[in-house]
């Protein structure tokens, strides 16, 4: 099957540290979404594409944190750059 040679799949301390790092971001983007789209952002109008941002950055964390980033990046490259 296809899937089965794409990757081989090898744990690793140091991404899980990184992910770890990138999801704590991620959620403290999406407690503090206020006051960063406040003074970052134009206020009122971009709460909910910071509050996106930070689920957007928690979910890529976790792909980080299980070594899957590798897996999908490799997916979206083969679906562009046939063999």
């Amino acid at each position: 099957m296809w899937y089965n040679k794409v990757m081989d799949f090898e744990f690793s301390v140091g991404w899980m540290m990184v992910g770890i790092v990138i999801t704590i971001a991620g959620g403290a983007i999406v407690f503090f979404y206020r006051q960063i789209a406040e003074n970052l952002a134009n206020g009122v109008s971009s709460y909910e594409h910071v509050k996106l941002f930070g689920i957007i950055t928690a979910i890529v964390g976790l792909l980080v944190t299980a070594n899957l980033h590798i897996f999908v990046l490799t997916l979206f490259v083969k679906l562009i750059f046939r063999n």
